[in-house]
């Protein structure tokens, strides 16, 4: 990264900026795809969302509420959705925290790809929405830049947002290291996920 001109993003991006982003996605999934490890079915995605449900549940409150909808979740249709062969396939980066994409005020640079993977759009757009980096990302603005199947892309952001819940209810690697509150603001936006179609 030190050798990569460009500053790390962070969640509050400017028009220019979420440009960049889109460009520098939509030119990494034209590289081929041949030599890349592949995650397509999303098995592997699957059992790292059921990490939340395998576990306790949450006492009370928000991420009780969360961890119950997410119970409910493998009952519904995502899973299946998730699990079809998706329409296409690209080289997906599959580590989208922002600090790994450097903007140099013109283009923006990705680093780190040692998670790098063969995967779908729509997952790789929903774990770069649904990482806890970019929870001030204007998440509307991004997604009006790709089409993806809007039905794979909801599935995908309720598994990775349910995936980030487990990181961060205590015990998980994630608790320890944020503020007071944000596993309680990650259980409202899964819930939002689950009630409202994700539109924001």
């Amino acid at each position: 990264m030190s050798v990569v001109p460009g500053q790390p993003l962070h969640g509050c991006m400017s028009p220019a900026q979420i440009d960049a982003l889109t460009a520098a996605v939509k030119r990494l999934w034209t590289v081929p795809q041949d030599a890349a490890p592949r995650r397509v079915p999303a098995t592997n995605d699957l059992d790292l969302a059921r990490t939340l449900t395998a576990g306790p549940r949450p006492a009370r409150g928000l991420t009780a509420a969360a961890y119950d909808a997410a119970t409910a979740w493998w009952n519904g249709p995502d899973p299946a959705v998730l699990q079809a062969d998706p329409p296409a396939t690209v080289f997906g980066h599959r580590d989208p925290n922002l600090p790994n994409y450097l903007w140099d005020g013109q283009h923006i640079r990705i680093v780190d790809f040692e998670d790098a993977a063969v995967s779908d759009p729509a997952t790789e757009l929903a774990i770069l929405l649904e990482h806890l980096s970019a929870r001030q990302l204007n998440t509307r603005a991004l997604c009006d830049h790709f089409d993806v199947d809007p039905g794979r892309l909801l599935a995908a952001r309720r598994l990775w947002a349910m995936y980030w819940l487990r990181l961060l209810l205590p015990g998980g690697p994630s608790h320890h290291h944020n503020p007071a509150g944000t596993a309680d603001a990650q259980a409202r936006r899964l819930l939002h996920l689950m009630d409202n179609g994700g539109t924001t």
